[in-house]
């Protein structure tokens, strides 16, 4: 997979240590916009890195901030990003597995080094479970159109 890396000032430190990571993993590596100054606006980084995402040129982007929030609140602006804030392994697996998230949001200020390993590789080794969920992620889809959700049966 070409996984999209980016992240603010406060996530650098971690930014830095998920390039090599992901590569460790076996995935390539998409070129996103990274804060390389003391401070940096998030909203920007987020959508670089989505619409990499969005526009097929990444199959899935990791983003980093202090508490992950503002990335995943500035990713689900993007059209066609479903991004998962996620602090353990659960929501890492079930994110994927019931939610399809192809971007995944991390806190550099909660989560310590191992555990955001732990939780990238699971989170790009699970695979999409599809059936039920399927037509959930198709309600998301449809909000995101602007339809009304209810009015999707598969």
């Amino acid at each position: 997979m070409k996984i999209a890396v980016s992240a603010d000032h406060r996530g650098k430190k971690v930014h830095e240590m998920l390039l090599g990571f992901v590569q460790e993993l076996g995935h390539g590596v998409v070129e996103a916009r990274s804060c390389d100054a003391n401070s940096c606006d998030y909203p920007d980084m987020a959508f670089d890195a989505c619409g990499k995402v969005s526009t097929g040129v990444a199959d899935r982007a990791i983003l980093v901030c202090g508490s992950g929030l503002g990335m995943s609140i500035a990713a689900n602006k993007v059209k066609g990003v479903r991004a998962a804030l996620v602090h353990d392994d659960i929501g890492a697996e079930l994110s994927r597995s019931h939610n399809n998230a192809n971007v995944l949001c991390l806190s550099a200020d909660m989560l310590g080094e191992k555990l955001i390993q732990d939780i990238v590789k699971i989170w790009l080794t699970t695979d999409f479970e599809g059936g039920r969920h399927q037509r959930r992620v198709n309600k998301i889809m449809a909000i995101e159109a602007g339809q009304d959700p209810t009015t999707i049966a598969e």
